[in-house]
């Protein structure tokens, strides 16, 4: 395929996909994965698959924007990432400080009131990369305008085992009930940060699993997952799009599930008691999605003619 031809596709596939997509989700998480594979297939070090790597995390940024994503979080350091060999990480801490520094001095940054945090265990980076979150945070603490959460030494179980410690010396020293122990509870106690839940987790370079990333907002939000091929400096605005359609399918799924259930739950009281259905109905209709409430009306209906039916057949009450 010539190249002038290739882009008229893909400018065309852009189009189609952005037709077939509605609002999309609010928060997208990205596991940045093939940064090294990707530099050791240009014949180049880990350090320079990281620095294209960052470029791509930068054009992510315009694009949430482009299509009204509320929060961001990309998956930039694990735990497990501090296993690897000093002269590979020495660089990445090099150029996340630096990147930071970058994003909050950017005018762009605070045009978008975008509010940068970081999220892990960030007593464990070094100092240089300390100061840069502490930096970047504060030149952008009083934004609300877009959440770029940046996950750094960063490991889902680990956070909730802390927060399961957090909790459980609250209750040994009588600073909590048990009966005070609520999702609530456990959540606050997670990330350094608020987290919104999670609506969309996009993986790429290929591999098919979460990485223990996020488990307490995107397991809980029973959030949509989306594999690709592609190393993530090669990640495209294509695959983006792809990613938030299957969101939205996986969302459109999701909702048929709901009013079918809130159906067969109205169905199933209608044919107990009318009133209950009746108070059921008006109940489910105020959480489900126009579509939801047509059908959840027309099984009330139907119970409501069911009953009459029935009350016209019944026999007479005899005389007194």
């Amino acid at each position: 395929m010539d190249a002038p031809f290739a882009g008229r596709f893909r400018r065309g596939y852009e189009r189609l996909l952005r037709r077939e997509i509605g609002d999309g989700p609010d928060h997208v998480a990205i596991i940045q994965d093939g940064n090294r594979r990707y530099a050791r297939k240009q014949g180049e070090d880990a350090p320079e698959g990281h620095r294209e790597g960052a470029n791509t995390s930068e054009q992510v940024l315009n694009w949430c924007e482009e299509f009204n994503i509320k929060e961001l979080t990309l998956y930039t350091f694990s735990t497990e990432n501090f296993n690897r060999p000093a002269e590979e990480n020495e660089p990445l801490f090099d150029m996340i400080a630096s990147k930071l520094y970058e994003f909050a001095d950017n005018d762009r940054i605070h045009d978008r009131e975008v509010c940068i945090r970081a999220i892990g265990e960030i007593d464990r980076l070094p100092e240089r990369v300390r100061d840069a979150i502490s930096y970047a945070e504060s030149q952008t603490a009083g934004y609300d305008g877009f959440r770029l959460n940046v996950a750094l030494a960063y490991g889902g179980r680990n956070e909730l085992l802390r927060a399961a410690r957090d909790v459980a010396t609250a209750v040994d020293e009588g600073e909590l009930d048990t009966d005070e122990i609520t999702p609530e509870a456990i959540e606050e106690r997670l990330y350094r940060q608020p987290v919104r839940d999670v609506d969309l987790i996009i993986r790429t370079g290929g591999d098919e699993r979460t990485s223990n990333f996020l488990p307490w907002h995107a397991n809980g939000n029973e959030a949509a997952v989306y594999f690709c091929a592609p190393y993530w400096p090669e990640f495209s605005k294509i695959d983006f799009l792809r990613g938030i359609r299957t969101y939205e399918a996986r969302e459109e799924s999701w909702q048929r599930t709901k009013i079918d259930r809130a159906v067969a739950l109205v169905g199933a009281v209608g044919r107990l008691e009318l009133d209950e259905a009746t108070a059921l109905a008006s109940r489910l209709r105020e959480k489900l999605p126009q579509a939801g409430r047509r059908r959840v009306a027309d099984e009330l209906e139907a119970d409501e003619a069911a009953f009459e039916s029935t009350a016209e057949d019944a026999p007479p009450e005899p005389a007194d």
